[in-house]
């Protein structure tokens, strides 16, 4: 027996490994009376989507620092499904510097500010199938959105707050510059939203859009056809001089990366918000620092929704050296946990 074979045969034989180093999977250990932070701590401890959840919490909190130009993009029903108080309590408390977000979300977020809600429902009824009961919520007149239910009724008082406090002001400054952008429109939704909701003393809060015209954080919605908030905008284009310029935007946005000495993207969900958030670093020197990304969907699709950051670093959307992780679990699981840790090691 050689010298090789003998050391290994008694256990000494200790081969070389480039990419393995000693760093043992712990065990999680839960008590009562964990702050959320704690919590979060213990999944740095173990591994699989855990692992991911606990570096999500690091780099959010790296991200959160002062010296950061934080980009949060926001897809999916956040609104509807209660994530709402979450976004605007960032933006009141400085975490996001520029938000991303679709027409259906700034819908539903002017909804709940001027005194609609949003009901716990059923997927599937007992004794129904799921056919049954939409084509009974179709009659009873109950828009769902999985196991959310909303009153039709609530987007007509929508569409009467937009066409007695939003467009007619949009629609005067029309008539002098021709058009304003998405930006203005969500500016003035969140003055609107902010104002009658204080006026009319709603149980609810203001919300997104009015955290964000209190605050002065630019809310940009590169898809606003694709809701009732711009199906409502283009019908009262029909009738008045209001024109929104969609490219107007753009050079807004790209002035917040231009200027951004560290860039972070928070990504919730996919959809035109992320790829909007991201693509915005392809105009400017530089590219993303941090990102962090909640979602549901597949990379194996190819779609921009399922896109990996490491993908994203390959088109010069993320900085080579950039600190990423993706979380892939159901974002009203994983934001409300993320944000609740990072306020607790940020705040305590």
């Amino acid at each position: 027996m050689t010298d090789d074979e003998n050391d290994h045969a008694n256990g000494h034989h200790e081969p070389e490994r480039e990419t393995f180093s000693h760093d043992p999977i712990g065990h999680a250990s839960v008590r009562g009376g964990m702050t959320v932070g704690e919590f979060a701590d213990e999944y740095g401890h173990v591994g699989l989507g855990a692992a991911d959840l606990h570096k999500a919490v690091g780099l959010t909190e790296a991200m959160f620092d002062d010296d950061v130009t934080v980009f949060f993009s926001l897809a999916g029903a956040m609104v509807p499904t209660g994530m709402r108080r979450i976004v605007a309590d960032l933006i009141r408390d400085g975490y996001i510097d520029v938000l991303v977000t679709t027409g259906a979300n700034l819908t539903h977020d002017a909804i709940e500010a001027i005194g609609g809600k949003h009901h716990h429902g059923e997927v599937t009824p007992e004794g129904k199938t799921e056919r049954e009961h939409d084509e009974t919520l179709r009659d009873e007149g109950v828009d769902r959105i999985y196991n959310v239910y909303l009153p039709q009724e609530f987007f007509a008082t929508f569409e009467s707050h937009l066409r007695e406090e939003v467009f007619p002001t949009l629609a005067e400054e029309c008539k002098k510059e021709g058009s304003v952008s998405i930006q203005r429109l969500t500016h003035e939704l969140g003055r609107a939203n902010a104002e009658i909701n204080d006026r009319d003393d709603v149980e609810e809060g203001p919300g997104i859009a009015a955290a964000a015209y209190e605050h002065d954080v630019p809310i940009y919605c590169p898809a606003v056809q694709d809701s009732v908030l711009g199906l409502q905008a283009w019908m009262y284009s029909q009738t008045t001089a209001f024109s929104l310029d969609a490219l107007s935007d753009m050079t807004d946005l790209t002035d917040h990366a231009f200027d951004a000495d560290e860039a972070g993207a928070f990504i919730v969900g996919g959809g035109v918000p992320k790829n909007f958030t991201l693509q915005t670093m392809l105009v400017t020197p530089r590219a993303y620092d941090y990102a962090v990304q909640l979602t549901m969907d597949p990379k194996q699709t190819g779609g921009l929704s399922g896109a990996t950051l490491e993908e994203a670093r390959s088109w010069g959307k993320l900085e080579k050296d950039a600190e990423n992780v993706s979380v892939y679990a159901d974002a009203t699981i994983t934001l409300p946990l993320v944000i609740a840790a990072v306020r607790d090691r940020l705040e305590s």
